[in-house]
């Protein structure tokens, strides 16, 4: 084995060839984060494409020709286990009111269009 075995060499005697085809082989990028528990991160997502589906059929059904005067349904996505709305598709020409921990920019945007509000929970 003349050059040795492996990736013997690397910061050594094949240096140039470590820096030439593989930049960035060695060394450290970014903090290190102690102790990450995945708990904290626990955030599962629901699309706006998928938000009727939460509701029940009956409650579908009995809004989809209401008027700009009657009642809005909520749909609550922390019951059914969602954390954050994702902005994924379109939303029926209807207002309602959607419940959740955390909504990306373009879900708000587009609830929002469409005459409906955002409501914060914890």
């Amino acid at each position: 084995h003349p050059g040795g075995r492996g990736c013997a060499g690397g910061q050594h005697h094949h240096r140039i060839n470590f820096d030439k085809y593989h930049p960035g082989y060695f060394g450290k990028v970014g903090m290190r984060y102690f102790h990450r528990t995945q708990q904290m991160f626990h955030r599962p997502t629901v699309n706006l494409d998928k938000l009727w589906t939460l509701v029940s059929a009956q409650t579908r059904s009995q809004h989809a020709n209401d008027g700009p005067n009657d009642r809005v349904p909520v749909i609550d996505v922390t019951k059914s286990g969602y954390h954050k709305v994702l902005g994924k598709g379109l939303l029926p020409k209807q207002p309602v009111i959607v419940k959740a921990k955390f909504f990306s920019k373009t879900a708000e945007r587009k609830i929002k269009a469409v005459g409906g509000v955002c409501v914060l929970t914890c």
